[in-house]
């Protein structure tokens, strides 16, 4: 038997693992290829000791997943505007579970980020395996989200920046093959297909149901980590317990449109004066 390239060593029983002995300043074609395949089985994957890696590494690793984007709101690192500073003290804290950018029509592939700055105690992250979030729905349900699909939306305000998308509910993981839930809290503004409430009443129970806790993973930063998430199958969250400064800086891959099962239906269409009152964290559009 052929000796491990590294040390792999799982976090949780739902996903993540800690990847020792590599040098990212130094990556190989067999080494970025091994890395490729533990996303791929563990989708989130935490790099550690990472001290050195200087910005033109991280997005020369950044680029071999793919092109790398540039962010179109959030703050970026002088003279390599491929990194996104992520720093608590300049609005970096999302304590809410989310996909990244999913209001995109062609999402993110993966995000890349590099903790350079951690506080002692807290500033955690998690993340949710959205595969056996859908897996572990039942028959009946599944059948229905395939069917379905759900608008993303944002709107930045003081800002002119707004976008929208409308992806399946359900997506197919374009290289694994297999299906996940692709909603999210932060994002997801309705599903059309159903009246608002019904879609309000839908979207809370799955984003309830899909950050359970058996789907979860959390990591204690240390600095020089480095975290791989594919965000076509994962949700995280930025836990903001702590008073310290947090400073990270990412680099994001572009990805493809989302492709799941044909929509089952057409598009809801209101009565002549029903009104809908918004009750919701996640009614970002009315219709």
């Amino acid at each position: 038997m052929s000796k491990p390239m590294f040390d792999v060593r799982p976090i949780s029983g739902a996903l993540g693992a800690e990847i020792h002995g590599v040098r990212l300043t130094e990556l190989t074609d067999e080494v970025f290829a091994e890395l490729k395949r533990l996303l791929l089985t563990y989708q989130v994957i935490f790099i550690v000791g990472q001290e050195d890696l200087t910005p033109a590494a991280h997005v020369d690793f950044g680029h071999r997943f793919g092109e790398v984007e540039l962010h179109p709101y959030l703050p970026r690192l002088d003279g390599q505007p491929e990194i996104v500073i992520i720093d608590s003290e300049r609005g970096g804290k999302v304590d809410v579970w989310h996909t990244d950018m999913t209001f995109h029509a062609n999402p993110p592939l993966c995000s890349i980020l590099h903790l350079v700055k951690c506080p002692s105690t807290g500033g955690d992250t998690m993340w949710t395996n959205q595969y056996l979030v859908y897996e572990r729905l039942s028959a009946p349900m599944r059948e229905l989200l395939d069917g379905l699909t759900a608008v993303h939306a944002i709107r930045i305000g003081g800002s002119d920046f707004a976008s929208r998308a409308e992806h399946p509910v359900v997506r197919v993981h374009p290289e694994t093959g297999r299906r996940s839930l692709y909603v999210n809290r932060l994002f997801t503004s309705h599903i059309p297909q159903l009246t608002r409430n019904e879609s309000d009443a839908l979207l809370q129970y799955l984003f309830e149901f899909s950050e359970s806790p058996q789907f979860v993973c959390r990591y204690r930063w240390r600095a020089g980590d480095v975290a791989v998430w594919d965000n076509r199958v994962t949700q995280h969250y930025a836990v903001n317990d702590y008073d310290e400064p947090r400073r990270g800086q990412r680099v994001t891959v572009l990805g493809d449109a989302p492709a799941g099962g044909e929509p089952r239906w057409e598009h809801y269409q209101a009565p002549p004066g029903q009104r809908y009152w918004p009750a919701r964290v996640n009614a970002v559009e009315n219709y």
